[in-house]
């Protein structure tokens, strides 16, 4: 057999090889010896195609999406030099330099009941003299702020339809939601209405502190979808168009990651957001980091170390909020931490969320080491300060 028909017949049977592994789904052909599921959209007509999911999905919830723009009046202090009166001599007592500045914000939200209840980020609305709310049909409404929450960065906004109907976006269970998940990001990006991005979900549970946002007391959805400014507050949708988590943060320095707020922590909190009411925040008031004993030892030999402590897996305090619980409690800089309510804990999450779940005035039963002692106190949570 010559070269010539040795290269035909190898050519041959590769063509034959690779058509055999090809699957057709409508359409969409996948190189695979296994079928890849189509995602279901609920209420869509019509085949779904892969290559089509996305549009199905945008076009469920899309309408339900809304452009925020704000205004907020700052009154400014005027320089001493306009009052002068050899100023006024010069440019006439009529002139009256500008004591009011009017800055502009724009964000997103999404609509959520049909009387107009929109959830959003407390960030695009906080402090806003004025709001505007505009849909994706052009139509524009006077929005009221009904409630905002810095901790956990939500906020709701309620426009009056005047008897219009309203598009209403579907809520999905972030609870339910798998890292590799799809992940669309609707919005409003740097003033690009109607803006789509796609990618999965990164992870889930990424808590504040570590996403770089200590602010905040929530776990995030961290994904790679785009977001940009003007996103937040805007809808993170799974791939049956329904709303996962509102598009919330960045981080500056870094591509391809985003933070979404889950959207069952805003359903639990928006009847309160809703109805102006302050959302609780137990608080102990501590600084802390976790400590291992090997942390601990690495401290502990070094001669300018400010303290000595106990070499034990605990969370270090690192500071005492003045006039806070853990004041009142006589905790210290320097306590490490072992145990709550007879609880280990090892991890400053993991104390934030015992906290959390807690409740305002609730006495919590706090086991740490001071030195080389084990004590435990009382602490006495209380509203976190500066919450409104």
């Amino acid at each position: 057999m010559n070269l010539r028909k040795c290269l035909r017949l190898l050519v041959s049977g590769s063509i034959t090889l690779f058509l055999s592994i090809i699957l057709d789904f409508g359409g969409f052909h996948v190189l695979s010896s296994q079928a890849i599921p189509i995602p279901d959209l609920a209420q869509t007509p019509g085949q779904i195609t892969a290559d089509s999911f996305v549009a199905a999905a945008v076009t469920r919830t899309g309408p339900a999406v809304v452009r925020i723009d704000t205004e907020t009046v700052v009154t400014r202090q005027i320089d001493p030099f306009f009052d002068d009166p050899f100023f006024r001599d010069f440019f006439g007592q009529q002139f009256q330099p500008p004591r009011e500045q009017r800055i502009s914000g724009q964000g997103s939200g999404f609509i959520i009941d049909g009387s107009g209840i929109i959830l959003t980020n407390a960030h695009v609305v906080n402090g806003a003299d004025k709001v505007t709310v505009t849909l994706k049909d052009g139509r524009t409404f006077n929005g009221q702020v009904q409630g905002t929450d810095e901790v956990t960065d939500l906020a709701v906004v309620a426009i009056q339809s005047q008897g219009n109907t309203l598009p209403v976006a579907p809520l999905g269970d972030s609870n339910r939601l798998k890292v590799g998940d799809w992940a669309i990001a609707v919005g409003n990006p740097v003033g690009l209405d109607n803006t789509v991005t796609l990618g999965i979900i990164s992870t889930i549970g990424r808590s504040a502190a570590k996403a770089g946002i200590p602010d905040k007391r929530l776990d995030f959805i961290q994904t790679d979808a785009a977001i940009n400014p003007g996103n937040s507050g805007g809808p993170l949708l799974n791939s049956k168009g329904e709303v996962i988590g509102i598009n919330t943060a960045i981080r500056a320095d870094a591509m391809g990651i985003g933070f979404a707020i889950p959207i069952n922590k805003a359903k639990a909190l928006e009847k309160i957001l809703a109805s102006g009411q302050k959302v609780p925040h137990p608080y102990i008031g501590v600084q802390m980091l976790n400590l291992t004993p090997e942390i601990a030892r690495e401290n502990n030999r070094n001669p300018n170390s400010p303290m000595i402590v106990a070499e034990v897996d605990g969370i270090l305090v690192v500071q005492v909020v003045p006039n806070s619980p853990a004041a009142r409690a006589r905790l210290r800089r320097g306590d490490v931490i072992v145990a709550v309510n007879g609880q280990p804990v090892k991890d400053g999450t993991a104390l934030q969320k015992i906290v959390e779940k807690s409740g305002i005035d609730a006495n919590l039963r706090v086991k740490l080491y001071r030195g080389d002692r084990l004590l435990e106190l009382t602490v006495k949570t209380a509203q976190l300060q500066g919450v409104s």
